[in-house]
């Protein structure tokens, strides 16, 4: 460990990293020692025999991909692999969020029948599609699941299941688009014993990790082992990725793709792509993702942008009903276990996205619903650790008509009559299936003085990316330091902050937040004021320029 600077050696005891080799692990992700055999998947050999045979006979195939940024890079997974062997009998389909909703359904099944589909691989969905999948296999097709959610008592009689969390495969938490990853490395294996297939050059598959790391950044799954190296590898590859949808929507963001990090991916290159499916059509997204053109990828750049701008816009405005609605419950002790909130008018696309605010500030779980176009009642749910959600539904299944998702995440349908009873009915549920919620983890991980804040030190963090979920962002407490200046920044009149702080020997660095204040934190700040600052290191490349600084996480 001694090869290591001493910042560097101490973050990595406190997350149990002790000894030399565990730390080469760690800190050097490496291909071919990180990542499992695919053919650990239970069904993945019988998956492959059924996609070659299927592109030996020419039959029709359909790649069904669930609308978020999770399905979507899967699907181009694998046309990229259908695509480098020439097989083009084959349509992408994802279906629209607001009127068809999460999942696989009958209306899309019986067109790809008329088509003359005998293939059906169902990429971030399908676990739970019993009846669906059934009726696929009526109408003469074959369906092949790729996909990571927890699945149910009974699973779908599908021809093959691709899921890490129904057989032995060592990384239960692979994302849907590290599952098609997987698939495709199976498929390139298989095909070096077949004579007659192309032969793909040795590595092609590695192109494909800009997909599987924008996924795995995306899904929250833990960034440990064969994660860790999914996310490690896609932002080498991103940070050098042809695609030309990605170039032109960094280019839109004034982001350098060299310097891309994974920051830059989970706060601006995702929403954007999930933007089309809570806004309009999800296959903007996609074809940004797969298209070849030049033309094409600047066009669909800037409608994500802007119509991402569009869905700040919303959220904003129905936090604000929110709220309002909370304060004539008069206090925060009044509000239920759990937590149901919902109108007809608002938009079903982003409500995942109100749950997920509501359930951090009032620490429960939130449903939130609204109404799609067919005037249906669609939600979504989030948990603050102290219950799994999906087990929460499956107690009160007889108020939806549908529901699946994660422990911590989920979506749902249900009866019109029975909405407004819902609250009371898991209410009664929670108290049977509730559970210890996980201990908040400490506010820092080592105090530093602002004298620590140095290139060399921040050299050393870099070693720790990519930084999410199970390998968070390392926080500093740095004591008693005077707020020098405050300044806003940014357009809207400045929505961002930057505070110029000193310590005692005169030492002076600069901090951002974004989206905040100077009331956004515990502590009110204002030029000659003394606080604890928490923050992490970040570096600044605005205009080609260098500065290293550090993003507040919270004043006190």
């Amino acid at each position: 460990m001694q090869k290591y600077g001493e910042l560097l050696r101490t973050l990595l005891e406190k997350r149990g990293i002790m000894d030399p080799e565990q730390a080469e692990i760690f800190l050097n992700p490496d291909y071919e020692r990180d990542l499992y055999d695919p053919f650990l998947m239970k069904d993945m050999e019988k998956a492959c025999r059924r996609i070659f045979d299927a592109i030996q006979k020419g039959e029709r195939t359909v790649i069904y991909a669930d609308y978020d940024c999770d399905g979507m890079p899967g699907a181009v997974i694998l046309e990229d692999f259908f695509k480098k062997i020439g097989f083009g009998n084959y349509e992408v389909y994802i279906p629209e969020r607001n009127s068809e909703g999460y999942g696989l359904n009958k209306e899309a099944i019986e067109k790809f029948a008329e088509k003359g589909a005998s293939l059906l691989l169902a990429v971030d969905l399908g676990i739970t599609a019993v009846e669906e999948i059934a009726f696929a296999k009526e109408k003469g097709m074959n369906t092949i699941i790729v996909d990571h959610h927890l699945p149910p008592e009974k699973l779908p009689e599908a021809y093959a299941i691709l899921n890490p969390k129904i057989d032995g495969y060592p990384e239960k938490m692979l994302c849907a688009a590290g599952v098609a990853f997987k698939l495709v490395q199976g498929l390139l294996a298989a095909a070096e014993k077949i004579d007659t297939f192309p032969k793909i050059p040795a590595g092609w598959e590695k192109w494909l990790m800009d997909m599987a790391g924008i996924a795995t950044l995306s899904d929250m799954v833990p960034l440990l082992g064969e994660n860790r190296a999914l996310a490690h590898f896609g932002m080498k590859v991103l940070r050098k990725s042809p695609r030309p949808g990605l170039q032109k929507l960094l280019q839109k963001m004034r982001v350098e793709q060299r310097f891309l990090s994974p920051d830059d991916i989970a706060f601006m290159v995702v929403p954007k792509i999930n933007a089309a499916s809570r806004m309009d059509d999800p296959r903007r997204a996609y074809e940004l993702l797969s298209t070849d053109d030049p033309a094409e990828a600047g066009a669909l750049a800037d409608h994500l942008t802007k119509i991402n701008d569009e869905r700040k816009t919303i959220v904003t405005g129905i936090m604000r009903e929110v709220n309002r609605n909370f304060e004539k419950r008069n206090t925060e002790e009044s509000l239920r276990e759990v937590i149901v909130v919902g109108n007809p008018n608002w938009k079903i696309g982003v409500l995942g996205l109100v749950a997920g605010r509501l359930s951090e500030a009032y620490e429960r779980p939130v449903f939130v619903w609204g109404a799609d176009e067919n005037d249906c009642i669609r939600g979504s749910c989030r948990s603050d650790g102290s219950v799994s959600v999906v087990e929460l539904m499956h107690e009160t299944k007889e108020y939806f008509t549908e529901f699946g998702g994660h422990e911590l995440a989920g979506g749902f349908a249900a009866e019109r009559t029975k909405i407004h009873f819902l609250e009371d009915a898991l209410l009664s549920s929670f108290a049977k299936v509730k559970r210890e919620k996980p201990e908040a983890a400490a506010d820092y991980d080592l105090k530093l003085g602002l004298s620590d804040v140095t290139m060399k030190n921040w050299k050393e963090l870099q070693k720790m990316e990519p930084f999410g979920s199970g390998n968070p962002k390392p926080v500093f407490l740095f004591e008693n330091v005077k707020t020098e200046s405050v300044k806003k920044f940014g357009k809207n009149g400045g929505e961002h902050i930057e505070i110029t702080f000193s310590d005692a020997g005169g030492r002076k660095i600069k901090a951002v937040s974004f989206f905040s204040g100077e009331d956004s934190f515990k502590a009110h700040v204002f030029p000659g004021s003394y606080a604890n600052l928490l923050a992490s290191f970040d570096l600044s490349r605005f205009r080609g320029r260098e500065e290293l600084r550090l993003r507040i996480e919270d004043i006190y």
